[in-house]
């Protein structure tokens, strides 16, 4: 039996904590789906989910067993139709447990087969989150170890490209 896992997220932009799940997630899994999530909710992503899609294959190439796609609607859902019954998420904090937690016992509601493998992503990646790589690059600090080195110049134009369009 194959066995599919998805990691579910936004991912605008990835970074070096996601990579972290990811790549240890591949070496659990046969086959991982990074599932970029098309969440009407999340107000004036930088990425769109297309370029988060792009960005994602371009950090995952050299990992084999790693599938990048979006999708819409319930997880659940797009669970059934990856014939995929893990769902792995990232835990940085107690705070991100709470939220996920939630989800995943929505998600058990929905289907029962449908696991939830929470994962704590490496202690040095604990504070990174993708709002905290846009605030940082906005401003123009260091983003180095925080997101794939093949990926920084790719948020510093869209965030140069937002300036000039703001102006």
């Amino acid at each position: 039996m194959t066995r599919i896992a998805v990691y579910p997220g936004s991912f605008d932009p990835i970074t070096n904590g996601h990579l972290d799940i990811i790549e240890r997630s591949s070496r659990i899994f046969d086959k991982i789906i990074v599932a970029v999530l098309e969440n009407p909710e999340k107000k004036n992503p930088m990425f769109s989910v297309e370029e988060r899609v792009d960005l994602i294959k371009r950090v995952t190439e050299n990992i084999e067993n790693v599938e990048v796609e979006s999708f819409k609607g319930l997880l659940i859902d797009y669970m059934h139709k990856k014939n995929a019954n893990v769902i792995v998420k990232g835990l940085r904090a107690m705070s991100d447990f709470e939220y996920e937690f939630q989800m995943a016992l929505m998600n058990n509601k929905l289907d029962s087969d449908v696991e939830t493998l929470f994962m704590m992503t490496n202690s040095k990646y604990s504070y990174v989150s993708s709002t905290s790589v846009k605030q940082v690059a906005t401003y123009g600090g260091c983003i180095d170890d925080l997101v794939p080195e093949n990926i920084i110049m790719d948020i510093k134009n869209k965030i140069n490209q937002k300036k000039l369009s703001s102006r």
